[in-house]
């Protein structure tokens, strides 16, 4: 049986796994890579290729960066691609029914969450967040709606208390670069039968933006520490420090069962930073001053002495 032809399309570091587990598999043939465009970032705010652009220059494909998936010049390119299917992972762009239609096995996902929860573009932060004990990876056959397709395939995976989104994007990203490689073969020889996702259990994650990360210390501790470890690296939860304008980034934390005044400082030593929350309390151990860089809480208290009954926030 020949190599499918397969259209890559994906484009943050998510999205590497993926592509790279098609190009090792002999019955693969990648024959185009889409991505987005080139973006300004940093502080100079220059042009940035994606990881994905950078993983394409390396091995040398076909690469298509249309600024919009219903341009009618990046139609007929994939057209000429001449796909049998079209595996997309972290994209950015919602397909028109033109290129869903296009390959002859269609568009297939890869989305890193146990659909039907947490459609959208954040699950693996939302699932941290919203303190799931499980998430895992779908692969599904992509329709008009926002991940709302069929399911083909899907692999659990358990939340662990040392988990931060980092953590579990990375395990996540090779488990669905796995999960794609074994599933598309099955599917294309008929041996898998896409189903439904069910009408219940649907929830939503939404794009992370930065006010998501203020810290309420009228919130649980455990609720908090859920925050702490959801939105490692970006945009980070944050608090204030006291009488100070500036914001403090927490980066490692653990939840006590001890009690205070939510937002006031209990206890400030070399074990940590231990800060009253709506229930329990919080001890922080690695923080980041704006402007600094992530330190100890043992380390930041030697430049900026905390004392029991000032408050953060």
């Amino acid at each position: 049986m020949p190599a499918l032809r397969i259209v890559f399309m994906g484009t943050p570091q998510l999205a590497c796994a993926s592509l790279q587990a098609l190009l090792a598999a002999p019955e693969f043939q990648v024959v185009a890579i889409v991505t987005q465009p080139d973006r300004p970032k940093g502080r100079e705010m220059k042009l940035q290729p994606s990881p994905v652009k950078e993983l394409a220059l390396r091995v040398n494909l076909p690469l298509l960066q249309p600024d919009r998936a219903r341009n009618e010049e990046f139609f007929e390119a994939l057209r000429r691609a001449e796909p049998d299917l079209i595996a997309v992972a972290a994209y950015g762009q919602i397909l028109p029914k033109s290129i869903l239609d296009l390959p002859r096995f269609g568009c297939l996902n890869v989305h890193t969450s146990l659909l039907p929860k947490y459609r959208g573009a954040a699950p693996i932060q939302w699932a941290i967040l919203n303190d799931e004990r499980e998430t895992g990876v779908t692969i599904m056959k992509m329709d008009a709606g926002l991940d709302t397709g069929d399911i083909l395939a899907q692999e659990p995976t358990a939340i662990q208390a040392q988990d931060t989104s980092e953590t579990l994007h990375d395990r996540l990203a090779k488990m669905g670069a796995d999960l794609l490689a074994r599933t598309i073969p099955d599917y294309a020889a008929g041996k898998i039968q896409p189903r439904p996702q069910p009408a219940h259990g649907v929830s939503y994650a939404p794009k992370i933006k930065k006010h998501d990360g203020q810290i309420d210390w009228r919130q649980p501790a455990r609720a908090i520490w859920n925050r702490v470890r959801g939105l490692v690296p970006w945009p980070g939860a944050f608090t204030h420090l006291p009488e100070q304008p500036r914001l403090l980034k927490l980066w490692q934390a653990e939840v006590l069962e001890q009690r205070g005044p939510p937002g006031q400082i209990l206890q400030a030593d070399k074990t940590g930073i231990i800060v009253g929350c709506g229930a329990g309390a919080l001890r922080i151990l690695a923080l980041q001053r704006e402007g600094g860089r992530r330190l100890s809480a043992a380390e930041f208290l030697a430049g900026h002495p905390m004392k029991p009954g000032d408050r953060l926030g």
